[in-house]
């Protein structure tokens, strides 16, 4: 009797099987078979995924790239990208286009009361979009709901009825509330969410925050809320979609509303995106629809070994000049 590897179909790894065997294997015969059984499973998958022991650390990187004038590139190979990390060039071992891997969406909704009369908007179209892009088989979705207080609404879940129940229940505090106290935590809660949900997740992730970008008395800053999404490998996409009249017709309060949201979406390789009268919410939601299922996977193994944990520059561009590459600039490397 005697041991081989062969590939398992169900899955991108091989497994060992108890055979016989006319003669032993030699310690070369073995290893031999091992190889070919790696290299058939990664054939039999079509697909570069890693198949490194736990002890080597892929590092996954998203990426939309579009023209001059703002259309999506869907038709880019691996040779097409370099990638930096701190300045050195890394290879890129891994890619593969509009990624099958699983999805994870996190709905954080502002809900505040400057959101009140256009929550029942963002309700409608957030239902339309989590029923046309999460797979019940695959992707699951998250809701957090953002005030005077951050809530984990509706945990992961696979489930599209769970979710559109949850945002059916979703609403701004009563005048009562209000006396108690105000405010927006946004900061608080891309921070709790990235931590408490997203940071145990594999796969693609990211988050949809539905907010006019006013952040009230978070107990963090906007810097330690774009950290903990980088941390979480999570995208973010924003949409500024306000009440102008709650405001007395405009939004100038310092340094909070559109800057902040801009900064929060370039700095996690996510997209912000702006309600208005050309442009509603179920158009920006197909926008990010379209952007998900056109993303470019790439994965590398640093060749820099991690001594200490802490952020790590990425660069990563097209060979072809004139072409805008959207991701983020950095990730955490964790000893």
């Amino acid at each position: 009797m005697s041991i081989v590897a062969v590939p398992d179909p169900g899955r991108s790894s091989v497994y060992l099987k108890m055979c016989s065997l006319p003669h032993p294997l030699t310690r070369r015969q073995w290893l031999a078979s091992t190889a070919c059984a790696v290299l058939s499973a990664r054939v039999l998958h079509g697909q570069d995924q890693p198949t490194f022991s736990a002890e080597v650390k892929v590092v996954n990187v998203f990426a939309t790239v579009r023209d001059k004038g703002g259309q999506i590139i869907r038709n880019l190979g691996k040779t097409d990208f370099t990638l930096l990390e701190n300045g050195k060039p890394q290879i890129i071992r891994y890619f593969s286009q509009e990624s099958d891997l699983p999805l994870t969406i996190g709905l954080l909704v502002d809900s505040s009361l400057s959101q009140t009369k256009v929550l029942e908007d963002e309700r409608g179209a957030s239902n339309r979009f989590l029923d046309q892009v999460l797979r019940e088989d695959k992707d699951k979705g998250v809701i957090v709901q953002f005030d005077q207080a951050v809530v984990i609404r509706q945990g992961l879940t696979a489930s599209h009825k769970d979710l559109q129940d949850t945002l059916s229940l979703i609403d701004s505090p009563t005048a009562e509330q209000a006396r108690n106290g105000s405010g927006t935590l946004l900061y608080d809660a891309v921070r709790t969410a990235s931590i408490k949900v997203m940071r145990s997740v594999q796969g693609r992730k990211a988050f949809i925050v539905l907010t006019d970008g006013v952040d009230f008395g978070s107990t963090v800053t906007l810097t330690d809320a774009i950290e903990a999404a980088q941390r979480a490998d999570t995208l973010v996409y924003c949409i500024l979609f306000s009440d102008e009249s709650y405001y007395g017709g405009h939004l100038s309060l310092g340094p909070s509303g559109k800057g902040v949201l801009k900064h929060l979406a370039g700095e996690t390789g996510g997209g912000y995106f702006e309600v208005s009268k050309t442009r509603s919410i179920s158009q920006i939601y197909d926008a990010i629809q379209e952007e998900l299922r056109s993303q470019y996977s790439l994965g590398f193994v640093s060749d820099q070994p991690v001594t200490s944990s802490g952020f790590r520059k990425l660069q990563l561009k097209t060979k072809e000049k004139g072409l805008i590459v959207q991701a983020t600039d950095r990730y955490y490397a964790e000893t």
